[in-house]
């Protein structure tokens, strides 16, 4: 299974459609003031970049990456079809994502998932690539509802 990954410049209804589920499944996880995830409209804003896997001409995963502060990002948004997880779409958004924020010469990317049950898939995928455990970033709070994690880039050589 092949995806092509894009950076988002315009919102699409089916993009938007494939975000807001993603807020949908999130809804159960933690109270609201413990969910982390952006809206679509901030995912369009500066100092993020938005992207989208599309098989079939259908968005299939996002991520994105959005400025910590020099240097330092999060990943934002990452989400797979529940229709197809399981088949490495993830991976292939979470490499893809990796790789455009060492191109750019960002050396550490951290990011923020939940702590329950419905998030231990993404926290193995996490643990996979190199991501370990931290203590909360930028403007997070220490949160039971929040795991932390994060992943030190080295440049191209």
């Amino acid at each position: 299974m092949s995806i092509v990954i894009e950076q988002v410049e315009a919102a699409s209804p089916a993009l938007a459609e494939f975000l807001v589920a993603h807020h949908a499944e999130l809804e159960h996880t933690a109270p609201a003031e413990s969910r982390h995830a952006l809206v679509f409209e901030r995912l369009l804003a500066p100092g993020v970049r938005l992207f989208a896997g599309h098989l079939d001409g259908r968005p299939v995963a996002t991520g994105a990456l959005a400025t910590v502060e020099d240097g330092h990002e999060e990943i934002k948004s990452m989400r797979t079809d529940p229709g197809l997880r399981g088949r490495g779409l993830g991976r292939t958004m979470l490499a893809f994502l990796l790789d455009d924020a060492a191109s750019r010469g960002v050396r550490r990317i951290s990011l923020e998932t939940g702590s329950a049950e419905f998030f231990v898939p993404a926290r193995a995928l996490y643990s996979a690539a190199g991501f370990r455990e931290c203590g909360p970033f930028g403007s997070y709070a220490l949160d039971p509802y929040s795991t932390f994690m994060t992943l030190e880039l080295h440049p191209p050589s």
